[in-house]
């Protein structure tokens, strides 16, 4: 379990990371060249002069933070199970719902990309159209709908089954709450500053979850490892010792019951063969 939280909390700062990111590359290098453009002409022209760039960061973004997810899914429900294993089954099966998800869109996101770019080099018109209608179904499946709202499930399951088992940070845990609220919200407002009030919390919570695990784990690990490593010693000689003195004319063992008496004794018969 020691090593699983441990490798659960890289996975979380990982995946942090790949979605920070996917944020900063977004705004400060793809959207100012063209990839945010509401012309699909533009944006196909994009892609195609930078195809390995955005493999690579379809790769980042979605492939490594969905293997990432599995590690975190994993992990909580270790440290979750405890409370209650039914209520930790659940936040793990739509953890790996989520995990899953995110690795098909990725592979799709990709498999788009380079049927696009192929088109794009014979009939640049045609390519634009095929590229709307991909990418309608890449965010109908990703971002815009089924990823957002299968994570904010997640998130509503997981802080209240961590609340209910008194594992992580209540304050972490409310913020999972009220992340998945907005996701859902999101998703049904179509509002963009839910979206991005979502998407900033994703990457805050993850790194915080990260913490959590990486300290928890450490800590467990050094709690008072010399008592752990003593075993037990049972000194026979002072209780049989103990035994007599308390066995003798004046003592109150007299008083009791003989029956008590009777089993006193063969008790230190026992200790006497060891």
């Amino acid at each position: 379990m020691k090593n699983l939280q441990k490798i659960g909390g890289i996975a979380a700062l990982i995946g942090a990371g790949t979605n920070l990111f996917a944020l900063v590359t977004l705004l400060t290098l793809l959207e100012p060249k063209g990839y945010g453009s509401d012309d699909p002409g533009q944006v196909v022209a994009f892609l195609a002069n930078n195809l390995t760039f955005m493999r690579v960061w379809d790769q980042i973004i979605w492939l490594l933070f969905g293997v990432c997810m599995i590690f975190v899914s994993l992990a909580l429900y270790e440290r979750l199970k405890a409370g209650s294993p039914a209520r930790a089954q659940a936040v793990t099966t739509f953890g790996l719902i989520y995990a899953v998800l995110v690795i098909v869109v990725g592979t799709l996101s990709i498999n788009n990309l380079s049927t696009v770019v192929e088109l794009y080099a014979k009939n640049p018109t045609q390519a634009a159209t095929v590229w709307l209608t991909l990418n309608s179904v890449e965010n109908g499946l990703g971002a815009g709908g089924g990823e957002t709202i299968v994570t904010a499930l997640w998130f509503l399951l997981l802080g209240w089954a961590a609340l209910r088992a008194r594992e992580l940070p209540r304050v972490l845990n409310y913020l999972g709450v009220v992340l998945g609220l907005a996701g859902v919200l999101s998703v049904v407002l179509a509002s963009l500053g839910l979206s991005a009030v979502y998407g900033l919390g994703f990457i805050i919570w993850f790194i915080w979850l990260g913490i959590v695990m990486l300290r928890r784990s450490h800590v467990r690990r050094r709690k008072n490892p010399a008592v752990e490593q003593q075993p037990f010693r049972l000194h026979v000689p002072a209780v049989k010792e103990e035994y007599r003195r308390g066995c003798g004319p004046t003592s109150p063992i007299l008083k009791s019951d003989p029956g008590e008496i009777l089993g006193k004794r063969v008790y230190v018969q026992n200790l006497a063969r060891l």
